[in-house]
């Protein structure tokens, strides 16, 4: 199990790092790198088009104009999940509707502006699909989080 995770620029690592933690934690393997749509066109066409041997799908992290996923899907035949970024202009409400607007046919999942996390999130459990192991691991992800808001009740309902 293999996840490709592109970023339009490298000043996205500071926000996609998040969602690699969740990656490792998962014991899902990735490649990250940094492909532009505007700037390296060709060399994203390539990526996307030859994805499908080496991976079961990919996370697009853009910022601004925020082209790169809806390139990446127009492309490959791999799920494509949108990680818009937000940029110093129009607090990522650009780069949210660049990549959520796809047009019929182009389907590009979206998650929130620096949702890093949710985007390895949506990742693991669309390969729990494939990979049995993801599936309990998952499961057990969702117990500890339940576990850490039981833990947090108690904690305020002793203080009140």
């Amino acid at each position: 199990m293999k996840v490709a995770v592109i970023m339009g620029s490298d000043s996205d690592l500071p926000v996609v790092e998040k969602g690699l933690k969740v990656l490792r934690k998962f014991d899902v393997d990735f490649d990250a790198r940094v492909i532009s749509a505007h700037r390296t066109p060709f060399e994203a066409l390539d990526f996307a088009k030859n994805a499908y041997k080496e991976y079961d799908l990919i996370i697009g992290a853009a910022g601004k104009a925020a082209h790169l996923p809806g390139v990446l899907a127009g492309v490959s035949t791999l799920p494509v999940i949108g990680l818009p970024i937000k940029s110093s202009t129009m607090d990522g409400l650009d780069s949210l509707l660049s990549i959520v607007q796809m047009p019929s046919g182009v389907p590009v999942a979206t998650v929130a502006i620096n949702g890093a996390e949710n985007a390895a999130l949506l990742a693991v459990q669309m390969l729990s699909i494939k990979y049995d192991v993801l599936k309990v691991k998952f499961k057990e992800y969702k117990a500890e989080m339940a576990a850490a808001v039981k833990e947090k009740d108690a904690n305020i309902q002793s203080q009140i």
